[in-house]
Order: structure tokens, then C-alpha cells, then sequence
């Protein structure tokens, strides 16, 4: 008796995960195109996805740092420093691409006033208060609220004090970062049935219709995103680690930055950057920690919104501005935004500090967030994408070019 072909199921189930992904998002597409209102009732299929990986995050943060510190044996390297530098400098790099392209595609915008409540930071200084007053938050709160800062900042510290623990205590810990990570590979296997309902119920709902009169500044935006993701990070990259970048990066950009556009949320994306990084063959000391100070520091994508959007405010206003200032001010507002990170449209609430650092009022810096809002569809998940994607990247290639010195003087 010859045996029965293998159900649909089955087969979809042998596919990788990324094939699934592509699936699901096709057959989203296809969907909202085909049937509409069908696919408008799919929200609730792509919030819940995107809830549970919010929900999962911040304990899976909060467990696998502190598990990693408490159990980090003394002289073992974790290559921290090395990433937090390619952190900055893709940041810098990512700025100076936006300052640039902004000056050759210039941008044009009608400042119309629009009705949006939106609480932004008054200035540089209320920011850092901000992120210092978010360090010591109260630890289950910063748990509640995923306040991610908070949360990195109670790890380390309980970390630090549990590996003078005994050992029991610490053998508990680590088995409970291994319970934790069981329960977000559960959830991400659900990813591309989650990618499908987001993707069939926005195109459904939201459309492109509203960008069609922002095509210059999107593309000004996303062509910046572009440039970085497949131009400076592998030139970072190659630099770091002296070969061919672009299979490594191609397989972040796949792998992380597609679920994180569609997810539109760097924290939401945490645990599938911490499965791709044990894919990888990275060190979980390293990664554990880089990751999750990724999400929250990391903010390439940040940077390139706030320099184009307020670039084209000064632009409109016709205000001159010499580049080196143009520059050094948007990687200062790029990099104070990890304090609003934790928020939906946390770069765009950066952006009335940066033109507050060009003279600009804060009535018109309002209404260029809420152009940034019309345009939210595509940039923010563009913006998620490449500062997701790029967390692991850059874990990698400091984590491979250790690996490759540890060879060479070995």
C-alpha cells in the first residue's frame, strides 16, 4: 500500500520560517487586493501576534541579561565595547547620509496645521532627565510598561549582585532564561500567520492613497534607508570584519529587518533577533545584552527620519544651515531619542527638538510630525526595519571579527 502524499499543512510546516513569512505576506496582499473588507477582519490576528511579542519581551529581556551577567565567568569576553561603537558610527553614518541627501533632493512641505495631540520632549535636557529618570524607574513598572531602559538598567544590576550568589541560585536563573526562551520560540512560530493578518488588514484599511503627496519626502526617506542598509552598514561591515559583508547582511535584512517592518516595533522584535543571533552562532553573553541595548540605543533609522523631515522644515522655511552643524545637530537629536524610543512614533517626537536647535517655533515643528504621521505607513516600518536589522548585524561582525583575530594569533 503505497503511503499518502504528505498534507498541505505538513509540507508548510517542513518550509523555513522566512518562507513562511514570505507566504503569509503574500497571501496578505492577495487578500486585500482581492477581498477588503475580508481582510479588514484580519486586524485582530495581527494584533495579537504583535501583542504577544510585545508581552514576551520585556521578561525575555530581563531574564536573559540578567542570567547572562550572572553567569559570565571572569576573562570571558563579550565584545560589548566593539558593538557599542559600531552602534554610534552607524548612527553617524546614517545621519550623514540623510544631511546629504537632503541638501541634493531637497523637500518641499505644505506646513498645514493639523489637530494631533503629541507630547514631545521640550529639549535636549528634559530628554536626558527623561532617560535617567527611566533608569531607576520602579522595576516592575518598568517591566508593565515595557520601559526598556529601566529594565536593562534593574538586569545589570541584579546581574552583577547574583553572581556572587551561589552556584544553585545561579543554575535556577539560567534554567529560567532557557523556560523563558522556549516560550518565545512558540510565538514566533506563529510569525507568519501574524505577518499575514497585518499586512491584508493595513493595505486593506489604510492603502497608499494619503502618501501619494508625499512621494518626493518618502522617497528621500526611504531611499536614505536603502542607501545605508545596502551601502554604509556593509561598508562598516567589511571594514570590521575584512570580507565579503553582504551575505551577512542580506541575512539580517531577511531574517529580521522583514518581520520588523511589518511589526513596526524594535522591541517587538527583540526575540526573533535573539533566535537569529543563536542561528548565527553568536556568543549569548554578547548577543543578550547587545540586542536588547540595541533596541533602545541603536537608532540609525531614527536618524535619517529626524535629519529629512527637519532638514525639509528648514528647507521650506528657507533657512541656512552649513553642513557640519546640519550634521553634528541631527546626530545629537538622533541619539538623545533613545530616550522616547519605548514610544509608538518615538523618532517623530524627537523632531521638534531638532528644530528647536535650528530656531524653528514649535507650532511648525508640530505640524512636520504630523506629516510624519501621514507618511507613518511606510517610514516607520522602513525606520523599524533597518534599526532592528542592524542591531544583529553589527553583533555579528564584532562577534566575527574576534573570532577571526582569536584564529590569527592562534
Amino acid at each position: 500500500m503505497s503511503a499518502s502524499p504528505p498534507s498541505f499543512l505538513h509540507t508548510l510546516k517542513r518550509l523555513s520560517l522566512v518562507t513562511q513569512i514570505v507566504i503569509g505576506l503574500i497571501a496578505g496582499i492577495a487578500l486585500a487586493l482581492l477581498a477588503p473588507e475580508v481582510a479588514k477582519s484580519t486586524t485582530f490576528i495581527g494584533q495579537v501576534f504583535v501583542s504577544a511579542l510585545k508581552a514576551v519581551a520585556p521578561i525575555l529581556v530581563f531574564v536573559l541579561v540578567m542570567a547572562s551577567i550572572a553567569n559570565h565567568k571572569h576573562g570571558q569576553e563579550t565584545h560589548i565595547r566593539p558593538i557599542l561603537f559600531l552602534y554610534l558610527l552607524g548612527t553617524f553614518a546614517a545621519a550623514a547620509v540623510a544631511v546629504f541627501a537632503s541638501y541634493l533632493f531637497p523637500s518641499s512641505l505644505v506646513l498645514v496645521t493639523h489637530d494631533i495631540a503629541v507630547s514631545a520632549p521640550g529639549g535636549i535636557t528634559e530628554v536626558l532627565q527623561s532617560l535617567v529618570l527611566s533608569m531607576v524607574d520602579n522595576p516592575i513598572r518598568a517591566l508593565m510598561n515595557a520601559n526598556f531602559i529601566g529594565i536593562l538598567a534593574w538586569a545589570i544590576g541584579m546581574g552583577i549582585a547574583i553572581r556572587h550568589a551561589g552556584e544553585t541560585t545561579r543554575g535556577v536563573l539560567d534554567d529560567l532564561s532557557k523556560g523563558v526562551t522556549v516560550i518565545v520560540r512558540v510565538v514566533i512560530r506563529f510569525a507568519p500567520l501574524g505577518i499575514f493578518g497585518l499586512v491584508a488588514s493595513t493595505l486593506a484599511t489604510s492603502g497608499f492613497d494619503a502618501l501619494l503627496g508625499y512621494l518626493h519626502l518618502l522617497a528621500v526617506l526611504i531611499g536614505c534607508m536603502l542607501f545605508v542598509a545596502l551601502v554604509m552598514n556593509p561598508l562598516i561591515v567589511f571594514w570590521k570584519i575584512r570580507r565579503n559583508p553582504f551575505p551577512l547582511v542580506l541575512t539580517c535584512l531577511r531574517e529580521s529587518g522583514l518581520t520588523a517592518f511589518f511589526t513596526r516595533s524594535s522591541a517587538a522584535n527583540i526575540p526573533i533577533n535573539m533566535e537569529l543571533s543563536k542561528r548565527l552562532g553568536l556568543h549569548e553573553d554578547t548577543y543578550s545584552v547587545s540586542i536588547p541595548l540595541g533596541a533602545t540605543i541603536n537608532m540609525a533609522g531614527a536618524a535619517i527620519t529626524i535629519t529629512v523631515l527637519t532638514l525639509a522644515a528648514v528647507h521650506t522655511l528657507g533657512i541656512v544651515v552649513d553642513l557640519p552643524t546640519a550634521v553634528l545637530l541631527s546626530v545629537v537629536a538622533a541619539v538623545c531619542a533613545c530616550g522616547a524610543s519605548g514610544v509608538a512614533g518615538g523618532s517623530l517626537l524627537l523632531i521638534p527638538l531638532a528644530c528647536s536647535l535650528f530656531g524653528i517655533p514649535s507650532e511648525i515643528a508640530m505640524q512636520v510630525v504630523a506629516v510624519g504621521f501621514i507618511i507613518g505607513v511606510l517610514q516607520d516600518s522602513a525606520e523599524t526595519a533597518l534599526n532592528s536589522s542592524t542591531d544583529v548585524l553589527f553583533t555579528a561582525a564584532a562577534c566575527l571579527a574576534k573570532e577571526d583575530k582569536n584564529s590569527a594569533s592562534a
